[in-house]
């Protein structure tokens, strides 16, 4: 049986100790946390613990990769060990944000807007791509299309161009809906 209060201890010790993290929470297999200064993190430290599989810094995150089942209980030891309390993964977000540069801030918030909405975006183009192969020329049969050699074709055709010219027809509702979910707003 691993001993959770000695690797907690010293991912706390290695990370900089606890005056250091400003926010800690996990997921299924790390311990993520938004840290005052991650120039007093000690990597080498970090990878001499059992239970460490590996660690990372991204989108202002320090991110501790432990591994399944176990971080839980390392996570729930350093809360005891610190007193810092338990963080949602949306106060580490919010946190991990005022972490960013601007640049990094706008390229953020117009990820979390268009994100959402790819899905249908992706599924309008690729309706659009069967739709112009069923109705280009020349792609199967010289100085024709599909539907001009099987008219029975046609209805199907236009059913699929009038589909994903929905996304496209609606796009500014769709990211105005996502924008108002990202800034908070009520979506309905």
């Amino acid at each position: 049986m691993a001993d959770y209060q000695a690797a907690a201890d010293q991912i706390v010790k290695a990370i900089g100790g606890k005056e250091n993290i400003d926010q800690a929470t996990h997921c299924v297999t790390r311990l993520r946390f938004v840290l005052k200064d991650e120039g007093k993190v000690d990597e080498k430290a970090l990878e001499q613990i059992e239970e460490v599989k590996g660690s990372f810094s991204a989108n202002g995150q320090y991110q501790v990769v432990i591994g399944q089942g176990v971080v839980n209980r390392v996570y729930a030891e350093m809360v005891k060990q610190t007193g810092i309390g338990e963080a949602t993964k949306e106060d580490v977000k919010r946190a991990s944000d005022q972490k960013l540069n601007p640049l990094q801030r706008a390229v953020k918030t117009l990820a979390d807007i268009f994100i959402p909405i790819l899905p249908a975006i992706v599924t309008a183009g690729l309706l659009m791509g069967i739709n112009n192969i069923l109705t280009a020329p020349d792609i199967f049969f010289d100085q024709k299309s599909i539907v001009d050699v099987y008219p029975a074709w046609a209805d199907l055709a236009n059913m699929i161009n009038l589909i994903a010219g929905t996304a496209f027809t609606f796009l500014p509702a769709l990211i105005g809906w996502s924008a108002v979910k990202r800034f908070g707003g009520i979506r309905f």
